[in-house]
């Protein structure tokens, strides 16, 4: 317990230092998604300081976060695999750096309790975000693969949080969202069910990414954003306890709301981050960048192996 107390004085010490000369100022656009928590954990533990960065988290929806990315606001981002390449063919250049996590049913559909299958949505109303994101971006791909398109239903603009709450209300037929909000309607069996999630449909995938000009700049600070994010990971397995309520304070969540929400998903370490850029990412990008094509989201296709530099991850 002494040695906790310490280690907890030293990372508020830590905290309460203004940003040296030394340290490099990076602003980074995200969402209260459970998987980008780690973010939090890193800024709040006094990781990014230690680290020399002096690390600005920002809220952003992420149907306008590359707004951000293009207007200089933020440098860095966090967001799913196919939104990169939304981005890129758009005239939004960035490289996606390290991975940060892999959905295990944090994603999914939630679906009136008379709605027995995914194909009995067609005419149907299902709230997403707007194109171009990732919940979009799932509802094209759910339905692709049970025979429909975005056309077969009526899609209602709503972020993932109030679309969970406007469905717990009785609002919409379906609904696209995830953790923490999934959850919200696994507490309430009466409104409606997940008829599926991304166990049933493995395509959620979260990376880390930054402007091409901030990591030419910048290539020491790219190399400690990835080492602050894999000893975040490092952190949660040492004090889990501790990690989930840090974590889970920035969502409104105690820190047993947020371990039930990061039971969906799996934080990505150094390791499987070479594995997941050695094969499966050139192998999603292409499958998910075929779709965004077939629905109207991009008009032509990047080139899938620059948008990528995992030089940052060795």
């Amino acid at each position: 317990m002494k040695k906790y107390m310490i280690a907890m004085a030293l990372t508020a010490s830590i905290l309460s230092l203004p940003a040296t000369a030394q340290d490099i100022p990076v602003t980074i656009g995200y969402a209260g998604w459970t998987g980008f928590a780690p973010l939090t954990l890193a800024k709040e533990a006094g990781i990014f300081k230690k680290n020399g960065l002096d690390v600005t988290l920002k809220k952003i929806p992420q149907a306008s976060r590359h707004l951000a990315i293009q207007s200089g606001d933020v440098q860095c981002a966090a967001t799913t695999v196919e939104t990169w390449v939304v981005w890129n063919a758009n005239g939004v250049p960035t490289k996606q750096i390290f991975q940060m996590d892999k959905s295990y049913g944090a994603d999914g559909m939630v679906v009136r309790g008379n709605i027995g299958s995914i194909q009995e949505l067609k005419g149907k109303t299902v709230a997403a975000s707007a194109p171009g994101t990732a919940p979009y971006f799932t509802l094209a791909w759910f339905l692709k693969k049970n025979g429909l398109t975005v056309k077969d239903v009526t899609v209602v603009t709503m972020e993932p949080g109030p679309a969970a709450q406007a469905f717990i209300a009785g609002q919409n037929d379906a609904a696209m969202t995830y953790e923490p909000y999934l959850s919200s309607v696994r507490a309430a069996p009466q409104s409606g069910k997940i008829i599926a999630t991304t166990l049933d449909y493995p395509m959620i995938m979260d990376t880390f990414g930054c402007t091409p000009k901030f990591l030419a700049d910048n290539p020491k600070a790219a190399k400690a954003l990835a080492n602050s994010y894999f000893e975040a990971i490092e952190l949660i397995a040492k004090d889990q306890a501790k990690s989930y309520e840090i974590m889970g304070a920035d969502v409104k969540q105690t820190g047993e709301q947020f371990g039930n929400s990061a039971k969906f998903l799996r934080w990505q370490d150094r390791e499987g981050n070479k594995k997941f850029f050695e094969s499966e990412f050139e192998k999603f990008s292409n499958e998910a960048a075929d779709l965004l094509l077939e629905v109207g989201i991009i008009k032509q296709k990047p080139d899938i192996k620059s948008l990528v530099d995992t030089s940052f991850i060795q």
